[in-house]
């Protein structure tokens, strides 16, 4: 459905810019303008007064807390540390922002075995505008849980991108049309706007 309305109670919600997935290979969009246009509204959501949600997904080193289940291929390792990068599981810096809510999850969702849920109730959310890597897995699952939580499901298409094309395609064509509505960085800046 294409992009209608930002309720006044509108949260952004960023899935997983952090530096071990923005390292890895993936389309159709390059990472770094999925930062950029994440970045730009994350600037218009903090100057409205609005929420801005950075999830990570983190877990222990000998992964005792990682989900249980049997995965068909391997889990991606992540890349081998350098002695001057950064920390893998930091959120990269220019998305951060002072006031900004953290969330780690375990998962390939945010809300499940997080605070997600209560930190947006807490402050009268009613819609999310969800940007991330990668959009078939912690975009997608996010925005599937979104919906059954009963909140309006907003998907910045040009601020996602992927490890698979078709699988970014499926999730844009097929899934996202059935949870909420779809709008480019541009159209919710113009929203946002007219929220005065």
């Amino acid at each position: 459905m294409p992009l209608s309305t930002i309720d006044p109670t509108t949260a952004l919600v960023v899935i997983d810019l952090q530096h071990r997935i923005l390292a890895r290979p993936v389309t159709p969009l390059p990472a770094a303008e999925v930062v950029a246009r994440t970045a730009e509204l994350a600037t218009a959501f903090r100057t409205h007064g609005l929420p801005v949600v950075l999830v990570r997904v983190a877990f222990a080193p000998d992964g005792a807390d990682m989900p249980p289940g049997r995965p068909v291929g391997p889990r991606p390792a992540p890349p081998a540390p350098v002695a001057s990068a950064p920390d893998p599981e930091e959120i990269t810096a220019e998305i951060r922002g002072a006031g900004d809510i953290i969330v780690t999850k375990r998962n390939w969702g945010a809300f499940y075995g997080t605070d997600l849920d209560l930190q947006l109730r807490r402050r009268g959310v009613t819609q999310i505008v969800l940007t991330g890597i990668a959009t078939s897995i912690g975009v997608e699952s996010t925005a599937r849980a979104a919906y059954e939580h009963g909140y309006h499901v907003t998907l910045a298409t040009d601020a996602m991108t992927d490890i698979d094309p078709d699988a970014h395609h499926n999730s844009l064509t097929r899934i996202f049309p059935r949870l909420g509505e779809l709008g480019t960085t541009a159209e919710i800046l113009t929203l946002l706007d007219s929220l005065g």
